[in-house]
């Protein structure tokens, strides 16, 4: 017993190279494809979140710095260009009545653009997350069906026999569980840090409608 144990030992590790090189045609198209996906979403995860990132830091300097009074006109940041918007607003339509519902409306036209473009490429990661356990899961059935094939063909029941096969298989199941995981958690995980973004945003809109309202209030009515 002594002397077989070490056999069993390698003879029990998982090769998942060797694995995925002995699969069929069809099998290997599907791991491929898996493997794509899951480079795509890494990229999509990296990229999105260091630029959610970077934008609700700018855009937290940015308000507090308006919160202070300091005139920021300018910048990269998303809360920048909706005050330049809402300053552009202002200036060519300054002299018609309604500038409240004017200056809302767009706001809110800039804050669903803003949530577009910051939303961009998590439908990748959604679609990626329902369906690559499924096309994991093609390939595993598919597997299974050419090592039933194989049994009859060899008529040969042995467990020898059908374990490679079911194992190519399996591993099928395996890359689309590990290419839908990470995409699921980190849509997630981006789908709030981006609405959480958008708070800012909307909080700097309500606070210049509030100084425009004072500014008005306060301005000399002619008589």
């Amino acid at each position: 017993m002594d002397l077989m144990q070490p056999q069993l030992a390698q003879g029990s590790e998982i090769d998942f190279i060797s694995l995925f090189l002995q699969s069929g045609p069809v099998v290997k198209a599907v791991m491929v494809g898996l493997i794509a996906a899951s480079i795509l979403c890494w990229a999509i995860i990296v990229e999105k979140s260091i630029a959610l990132w970077w934008a609700a830091r700018a855009d937290r300097k940015f308000l507090r710095g308006y919160r202070a009074g300091a005139k920021q006109t300018g910048g990269k940041s998303a809360a920048a260009k909706l005050l330049s918007m809402v300053i552009g607003e202002l200036s060519r339509g300054g002299e018609n009545g309604g500038w409240r519902e004017q200056v809302t409306s767009r706001i809110a036209l800039e804050l669903s653009d803003i949530s577009r473009r910051r939303d961009a490429g998590l439908s990748v990661l959604a679609s990626v997350a329902s369906t690559a356990p499924f096309v994991g899961l093609f390939g595993t059935v598919w597997g299974i069906i050419n090592s039933f094939a194989a049994i009859a063909h060899s008529k040969n029941t042995s467990l020898a026999v059908v374990a490679p096969g079911i194992a190519e298989a399996l591993l099928a199941t395996a890359m689309g569980l590990a290419a839908a995981i990470p995409a699921a958690v980190f849509y997630n995980r981006l789908n709030l840090a981006g609405a959480r973004s958008l708070q800012t945003l909307e909080a700097l809109g309500h606070e210049i409608l509030i100084r425009l309202a004072r500014q008005q209030a306060l301005e000399p009515r002619s008589p």
